[in-house]
């Protein structure tokens, strides 16, 4: 099983920026999504892939930006700043296997929202031509590379400062209890230390892992989303339904997750998993840039999608959400006050240990009922795009900007030509990027339930066994 571990660690380190890159290369609006030769291998030929895919001209060198970077790092730093300066509450995380508690700081939402707040004054006054959303979408490869970076410049960083950790807990550092296998590939992966901080000046005690599960990465997704929103604005002079679904579904997710911040505290990222590589890549990397595929696609291909397709998709996400909400409300409520009477009838089995789980309510229903509606809203994050596919056209006659034709293609205007939309060849094979989502999240859910499974498996034991007995089903009722 180790040897699958450390194969899929190296697989996933190494193979996962691969795929960030394959994904904005070949799904653009310079020559389609996916682009022809992909389409038509048989004509498939470097230079023409090269510039179908907009390579840099200056090569693997025009990946990245010092300046780009420069300001990606600023983005950070600000951050950084508003957790330092805005009021925040104070929580006490659970108790560490070696005893005693972290306290944290929790002000995501009122960082998030003075951000936003000077980003909307922003685009009040200056409209889709406010600097940031052009520079996020015209320098989008480049803030790619540089997250990428910044994400294996902390794993390695966390990676190496574990070994600081001393015995005894008196500095309320321990190790993960998977991320010190001796593996070097592996333990750099999962992360050694379970929740590494550090102290800055001027900034204080900053807890990396907490920090950057909801900070940067969660806000740079919304933000990408909205860059694609003002960049389908200013093609085609208005904004469909269907990004506007998209953009309106993530973003409640995200408020969410702001809004009930200290509830990652009882998660298994905070509570078990170490912060290595594998946390700062999914957290800086995986989740601004690819959950956002949806919203980059709409930018180009503006699907309408009428009253009958967006009610559809709100009744998705709405089933979704509830599940997904009611579970973990309720799985906190009874975690920290079980005898609040939302909870206070809920029948449960007690441990050895002295936990309690819960067999009737949410968690009677099946065992990770929280997946089970997270899966379902992923599904309205992909619908909107529709069967999708597109092949772009540029040519020199000019029609009137924002035209779209009965054949379902799209034309907006630049100042020397104009550019069609055009589904053609390409339809339905554009699925493969923005339908991904609901696939990966789908093997992501099921993979995180087994180690979940085994967790639960060593801590409880028998107890466990006859838990399953009475809640048979993983995630889905009657199926899995």
């Amino acid at each position: 099983m180790l040897i699958f571990d450390r194969l899929g660690a190296f697989g996933i380190s190494f193979g996962l920026p691969l795929v960030c890159y394959l994904s904005t290369f070949l799904c653009n609006d310079i020559a389609g999504c996916p682009v022809p030769s992909v389409l038509t291998p048989s004509t498939l030929t470097i230079d023409t892939l090269k510039q179908e895919i907009g390579w840099p001209t200056n090569g693997v060198w025009g990946l990245a930006s010092w300046d780009v970077s420069a300001k990606v790092l600023g983005y950070y730093l600000f951050s950084m700043i508003l957790h330092r300066l805005l009021p925040g509450e104070e929580v006490v995380g659970t108790e560490l296997a070696s005893g005693g508690k972290l306290k944290y700081k929790f002000n995501t939402w009122s960082s998030a929202m003075a951000t936003l707040t000077i980003l909307a004054a922003g685009t009040v006054a200056q409209g889709v031509d406010f600097p940031v959303w052009p520079f996020i979408y015209d320098n989008y490869l480049q803030i790619l590379t540089a997250n990428i970076l910044i994400a294996y410049a902390l794993g390695t960083f966390v990676y190496i400062r574990s070994f600081s950790v001393k015995s005894g807990n008196t500095e309320q550092r321990e190790l993960a209890a998977g991320g010190h296998s001796g593996n070097m590939l592996y333990d750099w992966y999962i992360g050694r230390e379970l929740n590494p901080r550090i102290t800055l000046p001027l900034f204080g005690e900053i807890d990396i892992k907490v920090f950057m599960e909801l900070r940067p990465g969660m806000l740079g997704w919304i933000l990408l989303n909205f860059t694609f929103m003002a960049r389908q604005y200013k093609n085609y002079g208005y904004i469909t339904d269907s990004i506007l679904l998209v953009t309106g579904f993530q973003t409640l997710y995200v408020f969410d997750s702001w809004w009930m911040e200290p509830a990652m505290l009882t998660t298994m990222d905070i509570t078990t998993d170490g912060f290595g590589f594998m946390l700062a890549f999914g957290d800086l990397v995986w989740v601004p840039f690819i959950y956002s595929l949806q919203a980059r696609y709409l930018a180009v291909y503006p699907l309408s999608l009428g009253f009958v397709g967006s009610a559809g998709v709100l009744a998705v996400l709405a089933t979704g959400y509830t599940i997904f909400r009611g579970a973990n409300n309720e799985k906190n409520r009874f975690r920290t006050n079980p005898n609040d009477p939302r909870v206070a009838h809920l029948k449960y089995i007690e441990t050895k240990s002295g936990s309690k789980l819960l067999i009737s309510g949410w968690w009677g229903t099946v065992r990770h009922i929280n997946y089970t509606g997270d899966w379902i809203q992923s599904w309205a994050y992909c619908l909107p795009t529709g069967i999708a596919g597109y092949l772009v056209n540029h040519n020199s006659v000019a029609p009137t900007s924002g035209q779209s034709a009965v054949d379902g293609s799209y034309v907006y205007s630049g100042p020397t030509m104009h550019t069609e939309i055009v589904q053609g060849a390409a339809k339905g094979w554009g699925m493969i990027f923005t339908y991904f989502y609901v696939v990966y999240f789908g093997v992501l859910l099921i993979h995180r339930e087994l180690r979940d499974e085994e967790k639960c498996l060593r801590k409880y034991g028998d107890d466990w066994k006859r838990y399953r007995e009475i809640v048979k089903y993983r995630i889905i009722p009657g199926i899995y």
